[in-house]
């Protein structure tokens, strides 16, 4: 079966290159009408049924699903890959064109190749090689295309609240096809807002008999309070496949004042939080405001002006806020040892299990107690560089293992 992979590899650099084709850039994003479309034509043709959703006006959703023969007894694949790709920066930097497919010495390049839409098309190519083998299934397969990853847009939460759900979840994100769960990630604006507003030249007296405060200056106290967490987190905290120290707390961007003119009677300051597996975001956010509270509970000040908080969010582009929750992977769980037998019958070695140094949308399933993992072609140093490339080998052997996969997994029958 997997022969037909490098027999028929003119097809998936066909499907590549039209899927690099279209500019699905984000920011500025609202641009994945076209390639859904092409997505969902495409799984029709080879017997899925396919639903598209907006999850913003102009980025729709789609999910296509094959139902098995025997569904209640055999385990369900969600397979979940995005269709946005990376801002390309000064065009002027690349040196091949940029929607284009282009080849050069076994590498393919273009904007997307390796974040994702090289895994989005070996999976299509991998429908396509077993719709024409006559290939069953008896368990239900879902490919999901999700809009809004590169811009913490949640498509895939978008997903799951629309109920789409299965035994195992696959997010084939590149990963260098190592097996991998993640920390996870939360944004949130941090505001020091005064009740009341003074005219500069009262500072002096405001100095003097502490009546009031600038709003900037109280923000200094929360960001040493910030860096005091985030070294005790380094000391205290740990994850197996995570150095000490990275959870972390990032103050980003900063926020105050209205001019000159007036003593600042507001400041926000915009954070992004890193935390490891075992984590959830609400238990660090929890972890965040308890903290300050605590560090400014005998400021006077603040007891009249309490901190307000403002966390994650649906869009960095629409809210300013993300969130991506993290995923634990537990290597006894069937569908990961399954996965490792597959890659070890192309690679002839087991795959590696691990954690990745970024986050995916792998956490919404986790979160969504869905079993899941991240394994895709590409490597880290490519996502969003110029000139953009991925091993065209690379791309076949992934598809190789993905055919296995699925065979394997959903003519499985399901446990107790």
């Amino acid at each position: 079966m997997i022969d037909l992979v490098d027999e028929h590899a003119q097809e998936l650099k066909e499907i590549l290159a039209k899927l690099i084709s279209f500019p699905t850039v984000s920011p500025p994003a609202r641009n994945t009408e076209g390639i859904q479309s092409y997505i969902a034509n495409f799984l029709e043709k080879k017997g899925f049924d396919t639903t598209r959703w907006d999850v913003f006006p102009q980025d729709p959703n789609m999910v296509a699903v094959k139902k098995g023969e025997e569904s209640s007894s055999y385990n369900s694949l969600i397979i979940n890959g995005h269709v946005d790709v990376a801002e390309v920066g000064d065009k002027a930097d690349w040196t091949v064109p940029i929607f284009e497919l282009t080849e050069k010495a076994g590498f393919v390049y273009g904007r997307g190749v390796s974040d994702m839409k090289g895994a989005i098309a070996a999976t299509l190519f991998a429908m396509k090689l077993l719709n024409e083998q006559g290939i069953s299934l008896k368990g239900d397969l879902q490919i999901q295309t999700v809009i809004g990853e590169e811009a913490g847009e949640a498509g895939t939460l978008s997903c799951l609240e629309k109920g789409y759900t299965a035994d195992f979840a696959l997010v084939v994100d590149g990963s260098d096809r190592k097996i991998h769960g993640q920390g996870g990630v939360i944004t949130g604006w941090i505001t020091v807002k005064s009740k009341e507003v003074f005219h500069d030249g009262m500072r002096a007296t405001i100095l003097q008999t502490s009546e009031g405060a600038s709003a900037i200056e109280k923000m200094m106290k929360i960001i040493a309070s910030l860096q005091d967490l985030e070294q005790e987190w380094a000391e205290t905290k740990q994850y197996p496949g995570f150095r000490k120290g990275t959870t972390t707390i990032n103050p980003a961007v900063i926020e105050g004042g209205r001019h000159a003119a007036f003593v600042a009677d507001q400041c926000s300051l915009w954070v992004t939080v890193h935390f490891y597996p075992n984590e959830s975001y609400q238990s660090v956010v929890a972890e965040i405001e308890n903290h300050l509270r605590n560090s400014i509970k005998d400021d006077l000040w603040f007891q009249e002006n309490p901190l307000l908080f403002r966390w994650g969010g649906k869009s960095m582009l629409e809210e300013r806020g993300e969130v991506f929750p993290s995923a634990e992977i537990s290597k006894d769980h069937p569908a990961i040892q399954m996965l490792q037998q597959s890659h070890q019958k192309v690679e002839q070695s087991k795959a590696m299990i691990g954690m990745s140094e970024t986050v995916t949308d792998a956490g919404w399933f986790h979160e969504g107690g869905i079993p899941t993992a991240i394994y895709g072609p590409g490597k880290l140093k490519e996502a969003h560089s110029v000139d953009e490339k991925i091993e065209w080998d690379e791309l076949l052997r992934f598809a190789k293992t993905l055919m296995i996969f699925i065979t394997d997994w959903c003519n499985k029958r399901k446990e107790g």
